[in-house]
């Protein structure tokens, strides 16, 4: 064992004993799953918090340590929360809370990315394509349009290796990722609930299946297109300076026209479509009780029919198909592991979220409502959207969806602005950070992987501080003031 793992492990440990010392004894909520998120005080986000700077810091601090044991990083700062709670309010209260997150978030999360990137990676488009500025623009147009139907994960796995194909040989691609990551990866999944996991929350709490489609069209498209338009400049700039990649053909391998293989996969999409579609549209009634958490039928089965999706693909896509696509499983592993931490760490900073003024919390969600009790649109957008960059958006979204009353009904009608500034907060902003949404890791790592030098977390939010926070303060002033 080196010593950097000791010393990893006895960060973990200072940080639990610090969560025994600084905070009162938890209790459970008295009605109601979860956590009584009023009883708890703020130092319960610390193992949180020391997840995101583990993930922020390791690669550039340590990146061998971090390359071969962020799996174990992450559990610890899991635990950091865990075990400290279970001291402080026994270890019956920690269950509950734990199962709920496993068996209604993370599991169901994970199913779903799992489905998609492994039927994605069997999809291989084929054929020469060259990254010019034309070429990389169609490519971002197409997989933003594509990112609502499919899924940002599943656009995002179907369209980053044809891009990064398309631009290897070129000095300047990082731009082309981040870009992408912007666009296919977050902005482009706000028109639907198969978009993004937020929106499929909503849907599965009443939301029109095309209510997002109708009311955040305007939205989209703006951001959309002012970050298409941005990017086709840039491109252009730094294609007309290189010259030993401008004019000639794309260097890789594959030859022909354009194609696509493993068409298979393309009905497999839609059995995943189907299978969300009809877990939010078919309600038997039946629930079965784990660990205290009721897991209904219609999830149940829609999760067995990812799962067996996921294993049709394996079975049916011809073989040296993944292969030659570049296909590797080290980007969904990572997330898996990564998110796992993030899910458990994450269940007391949602707690106090959802005690609103009466949680630790409660000068930050002051801040949404005006003096006379009415939404404040452009604090919710922002609220939701700097909460998603770095809490999982899908719960984040739930927290101010049930913030501004919870009933679809009136959030569709008389708050249809609130609703539309809560689901751009979340969806959008999901692009500010590389922990911000799923995809933006795995897309990460493929670049990585095809030996792009993709920046660091922070080299990241550089980029996004400097293009997408502006965009967004113009996207407050036009839409939600």
């Amino acid at each position: 064992m080196t010593d950097r793992i000791v010393l990893a492990r006895r960060t973990a440990g200072l940080a639990a004993a610090a969560l025994l010392l600084a905070s009162p004894p938890a209790r459970a909520a008295e009605a109601g799953h979860g956590l009584d998120g009023a009883a708890l005080g703020v130092a319960w986000a610390l193992p949180f918090v020391g997840i995101l700077l583990s993930i922020a810091l390791g690669p550039l601090l340590m990146p061998r340590l971090w390359h071969h044991h962020f799996g174990k990083i992450a559990a610890a700062w899991a635990l950091a929360f865990v075990l400290p709670f279970a001291v402080a309010a026994g270890p019956g209260a920690v269950v509950e809370p734990l199962a709920e997150a496993m068996l209604h978030d993370y599991l169901p999360f994970v199913i779903l990315l799992g489905a998609l990137f492994t039927i994605a990676g069997g999809i291989l488009i084929t054929g020469n394509l060259h990254g010019s500025p034309g070429t990389n623009l169609a490519l971002l147009a197409i997989g933003t349009l594509l990112a609502s139907l499919i899924g940002t994960t599943g656009a995002s796995m179907v369209l980053i290796r044809p891009l990064i194909r398309a631009n290897d040989g070129r000095r300047h691609n990082v731009h082309v990722i981040v870009f992408f990551i912007f666009l296919v990866s977050n902005i482009g999944g706000s028109l639907t609930p198969i978009g993004d996991p937020p929106l499929f929350l909503g849907y599965l709490r009443g939301v029109g299946f095309f209510w997002t489609t109708l009311h955040m069209l305007k939205e989209t498209g703006f951001v959309a297109l002012i970050l298409l338009g941005l990017f086709y400049l840039i491109d252009r700039r730094l294609y007309a300076g290189d010259d030993d990649f401008r004019g000639r053909a794309d260097p890789t391998p594959d030859t022909g026209r354009l194609g696509v293989e493993g068409r298979v996969n393309l009905v497999l999409l839609a059995v995943v479509v189907g299978a969300v579609l009809m877990s939010g549209a078919w309600k038997p009634g039946i629930a079965f009780q784990v660990a205290g958490v009721a897991v209904e039928l219609q999830n149940l089965l829609r999760d067995g029919l990812l799962v067996a999706a996921a294993l049709a693909s394996l079975l049916l896509t011809p073989a040296g198909l993944r292969a030659r696509n570049g296909f590797e499983w080290a980007p969904i592993v990572e997330v898996a592991k990564l998110f796992a931490g993030i899910f458990v760490t994450i269940i007391p900073v949602l707690a106090m979220l959802r005690a609103a003024h009466d949680g630790a919390f409660a000068p930050l969600i002051g801040l949404v409502t005006a003096a006379d009790g009415t939404p404040v649109d452009a604090m919710y957008f922002w609220a939701t959207g700097l909460l998603s960059s770095f809490l999982d958006n899908a719960p984040t979204y739930l927290v101010f969806f049930n913030l501004a009353g919870g009933d679809p009904v009136h959030l569709m009608g008389d708050m249809a602005t609130t609703l539309v500034a809560i689901s751009a907060g979340a969806v959008f902003m999901g692009a500010n950070t590389y922990i911000g949404n799923a995809p933006n890791f795995m897309v990460k790592s493929i670049a990585e992987g095809a030996g792009i030098r993709m920046p660091s977390f922070f080299g990241y939010m550089a980029w996004s501080g400097a293009i997408l926070l502006p965009l967004f303060l113009l996207t407050t002033v036009v839409f939600f003031l």
